[in-house]
């Protein structure tokens, strides 16, 4: 059977049932869901455009902290929705959960707003959906799962490779048919020239910019154009970094195809070794082993010099005795050792059923498929009360990892992890970085009292 054979036949449904369901439009016999978007950036508007392609929901309400944006926003809602309406819109996600009744929070605000505004919408009865990496620090982390398990709430993390078809095509074909053997090692990379390398003055921010809500819980820096819109990970006061927002990406597919948990042990080396201009202070050179038990995972980071594979630039690559599995969001080839078949597949466009993908702006067309289907999911389990493909327990998982990465790197040496306990081992210097100071008036949220 070929790939697209594979694709259309019942096999297919099997491997894809794990995001798609059973019956994967349930939930369209109900009532709209009521919707709410904090933060309309880029990410923000590309997942719930997708949304709005596959499901009968309302959107309701829209929060961001820059008006232009937000009245921008709240247009091509209205041009989209089946309703026609305009979404009321909000400066503040606090007063928006206070007037709404949501039944659907999307957080897509940058990384050090994720956990204050995921904890406030599951304590309001809405289920939610939040971009990745799920926080800026443990702890963060330990309190947003705290919450969806005290308050009873689905939270899906938009880290959707576990909902891309070709990747979930390559973990059934290759992986889970036994096709590699004995897998004892995964190398997961990033080699895009992306770290920021120009220094914009500092500056007022624009009258339509609440940059003191904003910046929130973190560090109070001069404004500057790096800042906003979409530039604010070049530092790492917002963020973790490309490891925080690469990797996490990476990691989170080899934990998935091979059925990982939590990391025994983090190392991780690396730093600003060739732009030492710039304003941006993530690093531009970064390595770090992730060691599961009977298989590390490494990690791979550098925004100059060029890629060892130009076609895998961003990408995972699972060693077994039998072969190897490369595998990015584009494409997926296992090349077996010897004179065994070869097999391979593409991303998914669905341009004959969704026609807007090929003109949107912004759109990464590539993974419009992925989002779809990873939205699906998540309404699923909105409907069952089930967990989704990529609970926000995964999303802990694998954002700890990545921000454990960077601690090890600035302590220089590996770090031991006990996940019952939610600490590193023997180590008091580094448990203190598991939780960043917050800027006044904002609090911390603790996973004790959630």
């Amino acid at each position: 059977m070929d790939r697209r054979e594979f694709l259309k036949a019942g096999v297919a449904g099997m491997a894809l049932s794990q995001f798609v369901g059973s019956n994967p439009f349930a939930f369209a016999s109900s009532a709209p869901k009521r919707y709410g978007l904090i933060g309309c950036g880029w990410y923000g508007k590309s997942a719930l455009f997708r949304l709005l392609q596959i499901a009968p929901v309302e959107v309701v309400s829209l929060c961001d902290v820059d008006s232009n944006m937000l009245a921008e926003a709240a247009e091509m809602v209205a041009a989209r929705q089946a309703s026609k309406k305009k979404p009321r819109t909000y400066g503040d996600y606090r007063e928006m959960l206070q007037k709404e009744k949501l039944d659907i929070v999307h957080v897509a605000t940058p990384d050090h707003w994720h956990a204050l505004a995921m904890i406030a919408a599951v304590k309001a009865g809405a289920d939610v959906y939040v971009e990745k990496p799920i926080s800026v620090d443990v702890v963060e982390g330990q309190a947003m799962l705290a919450a969806a398990r005290k308050y009873k709430r689905v939270v899906q993390v938009n880290m959707q490779r576990r909902s891309t078809p070709h990747l979930v095509e390559a973990r059934e074909r290759v992986i889970k048919e036994g096709k590699l053997g004995k897998v004892a090692y995964a190398e997961v990379c990033c080699y895009y020239h992306m770290r920021a390398r120009n220094n914009p003055p500092d500056e007022t921010p624009p009258e339509h910019f609440n940059y003191d809500m904003w910046t929130g819980p973190a560090p109070m820096q001069p404004y500057n154009a790096l800042i906003h819109p979409r530039r604010w990970r070049a530092y790492m006061e917002y963020g973790n970094g490309i490891v925080g927002d690469m990797c996490v990406h990476m990691l989170d597919m080899v934990r998935w195809m091979l059925d990982l948990g939590w990391p025994k042990s983090i190392s991780s080396s690396g730093g600003i070794l060739v732009d030492k201009d710039s304003r941006a202070n993530i690093s531009d050179t970064q390595v770090a082993t992730f060691d599961f038990d009977e298989c590390p995972v490494t990690w791979t980071h550098r925004t100059w010099g060029s890629s060892p594979d130009p076609d895998y630039p961003w990408a995972a690559f699972i060693y077994g005795e039998n072969g190897t599995l490369k595998a990015d969001v584009h494409k997926y080839e296992f090349i077996p050792r010897g004179r065994g078949e070869k097999i391979s597949g593409k991303a998914l466009y669905e341009y004959d059923k969704y026609p807007e993908d090929e003109t949107e702006k912004d759109l990464e067309r590539h993974v419009a498929s992925a989002i779809r289907a990873h939205w699906k999911n998540f309404l699923e389990a909105v409907e069952t009360r089930g967990r989704p493909v990529s609970d926000i327990e995964q999303g802990y998982i694998t954002a700890s990892s990545c921000i454990l990465a960077n601690v090890a790197c600035k302590l220089g040496r590996s770090l031991a992890w006990d996940p019952e306990k939610g600490q590193i081992v023997d180590d008091a210097e580094a448990n203190r970085l598991l939780r960043r100071p917050y800027r006044r008036p904002w609090v911390h949220p603790d996973p004790e009292t959630v």
